[in-house]
């Protein structure tokens, strides 16, 4: 989780506060998007030549973090079996 700390950063004067990859105007969310959309992690770094291996990774376990179930922020409808 330090490895978080020191990656994913949240400033309320940059991109809206919006987590962003150490302080730069990069979003976890633009990162996630290329990633959604069949880019690679080295394709990633290709298209973000600011970002380092570590930078992806991080947005990954920030994303898996967020949607943890432990997390009762998202609705989730009943399944009935």
């Amino acid at each position: 989780m330090a490895e978080l700390v020191e990656r994913i950063t949240v400033n309320s004067c940059q991109c809206g506060g919006r987590p962003c990859i150490r302080g730069m105007r990069i979003r976890v969310v633009d990162v996630l998007d290329l990633l959604a959309a069949g880019l690679s992690q080295q394709q990633v770094l290709v298209e973000l030549p600011d970002l380092e291996a570590e930078d992806v990774s991080a947005c990954l376990k920030f994303a898996s973090s967020r949607l943890s179930p432990q997390l009762p922020s998202v609705n989730r409808p009943s399944v009935r079996l």
